[in-house]
């Protein structure tokens, strides 16, 4: 068997080298991102939350303040029905 003609083999199997498509390569063409509704309003509220402190300091203060007087009670009662609810999935 003679392999000497290269050429003979590219037009039998059809193996030439592939044209460029220049599909990557279009003038005019750009990606475009849009960004819907729902995604606005999640990013408003990630700043909005972003923004607020961690801890309401007014009402800490108050709460230390009754705390040091010794005037904030916690019946022990209301305490269970709230854990108990909680726990519960009431809450």
């Amino acid at each position: 068997m003679r392999i000497g003609n290269y050429q003979m083999i590219q037009q039998i199997y059809n193996t030439t080298k592939p044209a460029s498509t220049g599909k990557a390569q279009k003038k005019g063409f750009s990606d475009v991102v849009s960004i819907s509704n729902a995604g606005k309003d999640v990013s408003a509220a990630k700043a909005a939350v972003a923004a607020s402190p961690d801890v309401r300091t007014e009402l800490v203060d108050s709460i230390k303040s009754r705390i040091q007087a010794g005037t904030y009670d916690v019946s022990a009662d209301d305490f269970a029905d709230r854990l108990v609810a909680k726990f519960n999935g009431e809450f």
